[in-house]
């Protein structure tokens, strides 16, 4: 079986394209039509079958039809949410070890406890200003330590050649200011990425240390959160981390008008935001445009991928690696 994280690769993508074309085909049909031998067309229509794209009867020369697509996909993509949710189960799982474990051992050979605001900003400082090689984030929306445009050390960090990964939630994205503060990261090399939602929050410093909360949320008392450094807790929250990094989308940095012949950065932008999930009022809002102008832009964008749908379009950008 192959494997279930597998993308669909380029081969068996062109060979099923065929087969739909073609309705029914055997290993010589598609050899015919291809550069491929017989033994590689039966290779390729065999691996078809064992993804649920193809069916046909036992036997050498056997006949092989298409299948739907969205069944054996969907699984796919079905399974790799359930990776998600068992990252996300086994934090809460460690976490919940820890806090039945603290009390018979000493908090001080675990972890290290912040609490308040004050000291939570000073730690976040500390943590990027002691980076070396990267910083990984989650930002969530209502930050109650940092807000994106006080976070002065990441620009320090980010110029002196520290690599940022930084997930934002939507609802983030759509807060006031927050899109020119990413945008300025963006142009000193921050690699930002968004979801519709995320678990908690999270920095990490060079994978060897982050800094995560321990109670959730409740509108009232002092922010607390753990200092964690090496250990089986912190090996989750990296694993979390990469997950949620393998899903989410890319945010394309902003650039200048949009060039005659494809899109340029500005164009990729507005397309990466409307990937994200931002509506257009939102992305207008963000850009200083009018809601009219971000449609004409991706009115544009459907017209050079020769689509006429946005999944459409999504789905152009993502096969001709635009984002």
């Amino acid at each position: 079986m192959p494997d279930e994280l597998e993308m669909l690769p380029a081969l068996e993508e062109h060979a099923y394209r065929l087969l739909v074309k073609l309705d029914r085909a055997r290993p010589d049909d598609l050899a015919a039509i291809t550069t491929l031998s017989h033994a590689e067309a039966a290779r390729v229509l065999q691996a078809l079958q064992a993804r649920g794209l193809a069916a046909a009867q036992p036997g050498e020369d056997a006949v092989f039809r298409p299948l739907p697509p969205d069944v054996a996909l969907g699984n796919h993509l079905l399974r790799r949410y359930e990776a998600l949710e068992r990252a996300r189960q086994l934090v809460a799982d460690l976490n919940d070890e820890y806090r039945a474990g603290v009390r018979r051992l000493e908090a001080d050979h675990l972890v290290e406890v912040v609490v308040g605001g004050g000291a939570l900003r000073e730690r976040l400082r500390q943590l990027q200003d002691g980076a070396r090689q990267e910083m990984l984030w989650f930002c969530r929306s209502n930050p109650v330590a940092l807000p994106s445009g006080e976070n002065t050390a990441e620009l320090d960090a980010l110029r002196r050649g520290v690599r940022y990964q930084v997930i934002y939630d939507r609802e983030f994205l759509q807060s006031p200011g927050v899109l020119d503060n990413a945008q300025a990261a963006m142009r000193l090399g921050q690699q930002a990425r968004t979801l519709p939602s995320l678990p908690i929050r999270i920095a990490i410093a060079d994978r060897a240390t982050a800094i995560c909360p321990l109670v959730r949320e409740t509108g009232g008392g002092e922010p607390t959160a753990a200092v964690i450094g090496q250990s089986e807790l912190l090996t989750a929250v990296l694993a979390l981390f990469d997950a949620y990094w393998a899903m989410a989308t890319p945010i394309h940095p902003s650039g200048e008008a949009a060039a005659a012949d494809g899109p340029d950065d500005s164009d990729l932008y507005v397309l990466s935001l409307m990937i994200g999930g931002l509506p257009d009022k939102a992305i207008a809002s963000q850009l200083r445009v009018s809601r009219r102008t971000v449609q004409r832009r991706l009115d544009r964008l459907m017209a050079l991928a020769g689509v006429d749908t946005r999944p459409g379009l999504a789905y152009h950008a993502a096969r001709h690696g635009w984002l």
